[in-house]
């Protein structure tokens, strides 16, 4: 599969490079297709399809790719010298549910969000019923080899709930 697509989006499944297909072949970065590839590990192909939206839109919005960056440097800067309860984690967390909006109005405003749709439709009318063997996503996740400070996980834990 590899060979036949002739780039590193042969590692992924049908599903996601169909919908990478159209992006040139620098547009996405060697993370973009780990986190893919991970994601379809843990969700499937019908979660790292839903996934591709994000990298679309971020292949094609250099702003929203330049604040994506930015947001990571400061992820990375939530080292164990910080403080949990410090202010700049508040702050880079509302920073994040605010990027975060921004994608999904580029991901609407780009019909993405139509194309997710009808992923589900295709992927449930094609569903056979069977239990798939991948593991949890939960199992996945533990078996991770992230260790995150105390101040990064507090800043994902204040994310997920202003989202």
């Amino acid at each position: 599969r590899l060979r036949a697509v002739g780039s590193p989006l042969g590692l992924l499944s049908p599903l996601v490079t169909d919908r990478l297909g159209h992006l040139p072949s620098d547009a996405l970065r060697p993370s973009d297709l780990d986190a893919l590839l991970v994601t379809e590990r843990i969700f499937g192909p019908l979660g790292a399809a839903v996934q591709a939206s994000v990298f679309i839109t971020l292949a094609t919005h250099p702003g929203l790719r330049a604040e994506a960056d930015r947001l990571d440097a400061a992820d990375a800067a939530l080292d164990d010298t910080v403080d949990p309860h410090d202010p700049r984690v508040e702050e880079l967390a509302a920073q994040h549910c605010a990027h975060h909006e921004a994608l999904l109005h580029a991901i609407e405003a780009a019909g993405l969000d139509v194309a997710e749709a009808k992923l589900f439709e295709t992927y449930d009318a094609e569903a056979s019923g069977e239990e798939d063997p991948r593991m949890s996503a939960f199992e996945a996740v533990t078996k991770m080899p992230y260790g995150f400070s105390a101040a990064r996980t507090r800043c994902m834990e204040l994310t997920a709930r202003l989202l």
